[in-house]
């Protein structure tokens, strides 16, 4: 599979724990074996102007964060484009999916997933879009950016139970016609991270059901890399993830 990784992802440039030192060495250390890392550039003006107003762009140039947010969201549209023709996946920082239009918080400041979902509409490669957001945090960027979108559908999944929660994302991936399926892919719901709910097979059967109904559309899907903080296990849960996602 094609993994979306850029070197300067290892600098620290925040003293928030998505950007702690150790956190992508977590994961490129366990998957560079079984991936193709791919790099990439960051998107442009244009891109993130379909999310996002310009004072909200420039709010982010002002913190001094806006080559490390530009260049994540960049790893988003290359994960997204490769994902219309094969699985693929974005391990991208700073995360997204609390970014809206004119503001941000929790750690995001561009939203890499409306970044790359606006991408693929603009040049003709979908015409829907299903996203599964599985973060231990409820993805308010990705919905106040995205849910009035026609062509959008979301998933927060919300039980605190874990056969539930399971039950609910298969059942929602049962049912899309979507011809994209995106993955906002947070694993800090893991049993050992802040949610404590999830096991890392859970991640590669999500990853599985995510696969099998993108086949079924006949269509696309990808992941996009958002929270997990225990970088003990942060390695092991994204692999087993894009090791269902390949199927």
């Amino acid at each position: 599979m094609k993994v979306y990784f850029h070197p300067d992802f290892y600098s620290v440039y925040t003293g928030d724990p998505a950007a702690a030192a150790g956190r992508m060495e977590a994961v490129v250390n366990t998957i560079s074996p079984y991936v193709d890392i791919q790099t990439f550039s960051p998107a442009t003006e244009e891109d993130l102007q379909a999310p996002h107003s310009k004072d909200h762009i420039e709010s982010v140039r002002s913190r001094g964060l806006y080559d490390i947010a530009t260049l994540a969201a960049g790893g988003a549209i290359c994960a997204a484009e490769t994902g219309m023709s094969e699985p693929s996946f974005a391990l991208i920082r700073p995360p997204g999916h609390h970014a809206s239009a004119d503001s941000c918080w929790g750690f995001c400041y561009f939203n890499n997933m409306a970044v790359s979902l606006y991408w693929l509409k603009s040049t003709g490669r979908m015409e829907t879009a299903f996203i599964l957001d599985f973060d231990l945090h409820y993805g308010d960027g990705n919905v106040n950016i995205l849910g009035d979108e026609s062509w959008v559908d979301i998933l927060n999944p919300e039980s605190y139970h874990r056969q539930s929660y399971l039950e609910e994302v298969k059942q929602a991936l049962d049912a899309t016609t979507a011809d994209v399926i995106a993955v906002s892919a947070g694993f800090d719901n893991h049993a050992a991270d802040w949610g404590g709910l999830l096991s890392t097979d859970d991640y590669r059967a999500m990853g599985k059901w995510v696969h099998k109904a993108a086949i079924r559309n006949d269509g696309g899907c990808y992941g996009i890399l958002e929270g997990g903080y225990n970088h003990e296990v942060l390695g092991d849960n994204v692999l087993a993830f894009i090791e269902g996602l390949e199927g």
